[in-house]
């Protein structure tokens, strides 16, 4: 007899930190992000309405790589990762090609949560991390089955990663993490007691 696993759900995971400038491009993320929060009225404001626990500049700016170098610098990198992960997609192009359509800061505060979602009208999505200290949230993956799963009992605690229903990934600074847009995710709950500062992005398919 044999399996055949059909169907799978990739997620491509990489770091920066293999660059020597990385600590010196690290902490000059880290100095953006947090001028963002601190300047961005409108960000914080809409934070404040949301219930969003920290500061994002997911719905103020999207003119981050041009509005601060270093992050035009994390454009060109994240670019160079999606074609990678296009390819091993397998993705049929056409004419036309993968464009970082949003990039966005998000600073997490200790105990705050970002709950489940995707990301409509977008191909591939993303998250790169700038800080990570001693207890942050790790990023939590569930299987696009989980829906149709009618009456299938629970899988084992020991289950190999590629069976579970949900899985948890622990970033270090550096790290980038990108996934197909359709697959849902979350940030659990902040446990560290300092901020969790990470850098999301989405690639749309555009014409030639």
């Amino acid at each position: 007899m044999a399996l055949r696993h059909l169907f799978a759900t990739p997620v491509y995971e990489a770091s920066l930190s293999t660059d020597r400038k990385f600590e010196n491009f690290r902490a000059e993320l880290e100095a953006a992000c947090r001028m963002l929060a601190d300047e961005d009225t409108a960000g914080r404001a809409w934070c404040r309405a949301s219930g969003y626990g920290g500061y994002t500049s997911y719905a103020s700016l999207d003119d981050l790589p041009t509005r601060a170098s270093v992050f035009g610098e994390l454009k060109t990198k994240l670019d160079r990762h999606a074609a990678t992960f296009t390819k091993d997609l397998d993705f049929d192009l056409g004419r036309g090609r993968l464009k970082l359509d949003s990039l966005w800061v998000n600073v997490l505060k200790p105990g705050a949560a970002h709950s489940g979602h995707i990301h409509p009208h977008s191909v591939l999505s993303g998250t790169v991390y700038v800080a990570t200290p001693p207890g942050a949230s790790a990023l939590k993956l569930e299987d696009p089955r989980l829906p149709l799963m009618m009456a299938a009992p629970p899988r084992r605690a020991d289950a190999p990663e590629a069976a579970r229903c949900f899985v948890y990934l622990t970033p270090e600074p550096g790290t980038v993490l990108m996934w197909e847009s359709w697959l849902r995710h979350e940030v659990p709950a902040n446990r560290a007691k300092a901020e969790r500062i990470s850098i999301s992005f989405n690639y749309g398919w555009r014409g030639g």
